[in-house]
């Protein structure tokens, strides 16, 4: 494995690049919005079956003669079957499914088989978006927590800004794509932050014990030595997880698609940003083994 790679003299263009992706991702969050699923918005989600030679145009202008609002029609696994999510501010009316079905079956002038009903109501779709961003905001105080007692304070502002860094990119990736978050979606996010964080914490350890080692040679050569010699096992870790999420992806059906896409992402983002975002931080607070002596003599009778 190579162990002489300079990322430190790549630290500077990888912060720029970081920032304009951060900013930008901040920006289409805030401006042109996230795709929220039935999950956070409420609605009805039918999966159908009917004859294969019926497309979803048809299936959607059927629907659009019901009223229903919203209306949105996809190909879903084999030929023949249909995502089909109606945002129906009325969830609870018996008779939607029965109409629906009723309305296809004459206008199709074929047998639907509806293979899967979801119905999730206002109240509780607001609820399951507020207890969506309780969690994400909870396990990155546990994180910072932890590297705080773990490490000295520097380590943990850069270990904080690299998961924002991660969750908002991912984030700012789904919004310009318009893909759907639900909550497969923020299963996905809180794994990453584990899976980011521990990437982190690797490289950190490294450097913090290199700077006990080497207790005359700069922050950055520190930083360049230290992820030279954890670059073996962040390339087999990260190359495993990328094989199972990329078999996921192409063959576990729709259903997994977004999940498995946002976990991509993840390993890809939170891989980066513990070299190039997480580690310049350290650089940037001037860390030595100055730092990590004043520590050591607080803690020590």
């Amino acid at each position: 494995m190579i162990k002489n790679i300079n990322f430190v003299s790549k630290f500077k263009t990888a912060n720029i690049i970081s920032i304009i992706l951060f900013i930008l991702s901040i920006f289409l969050i805030g401006f042109k919005g996230l795709n929220y699923g039935i999950d956070f918005k409420g609605g009805t989600l039918i999966e159908l079956r009917t004859d294969p030679s019926i497309n979803a145009s048809t299936i959607r202008d059927s629907l659009n003669s019901i009223n229903l609002g919203d209306v949105n029609v996809k190909r879903f696994g084999k030929v023949g079957d249909y995502l089909i999510k109606v945002e129906q501010k009325n969830t609870n009316d018996n008779n939607l499914i029965p109409e629906i079905k009723k309305k296809l079956s004459n206008n199709l002038n074929s047998e639907i088989d509806f293979r899967r009903v979801e119905n999730v109501g206002p109240k509780v779709s607001s609820e399951l978006l507020e207890s969506s961003i309780i969690a994400i905001s909870l396990a990155l105080a546990a994180m910072l927590f932890y590297i705080w007692i773990r490490f000295e304070w520097q380590f943990s502002i850069g270990s904080i800004i690299a998961l924002f860094h991660d969750v908002v990119i991912t984030l700012g990736i789904f919004s310009i794509l318009s893909l759907e978050i639900n909550l497969s979606i923020i299963a996905a996010v809180l794994t990453i932050v584990g899976y980011s964080m521990n990437d982190t914490v690797v490289i950190y350890d490294r450097i913090r014990e290199n700077l006990f080692k080497y207790t005359k040679i700069s922050i950055s050569d520190i930083s360049n030595l230290s992820i030279n010699e954890t670059l073996g096992r962040t390339i087999i870790t990260s190359t495993t997880t990328l094989l199972a999420l990329l078999s996921i992806y192409l063959l576990g059906g729709e259903i997994l698609r977004g999940f498995s896409f946002a976990m991509i992402l993840g390993v890809i983002i939170g891989t980066y940003s513990s070299i190039f975002v997480a580690s310049p931080i350290l650089k940037f607070f001037s860390v030595s083994y100055k730092t990590l002596e004043k520590k050591e003599e607080k803690i020590l009778p």
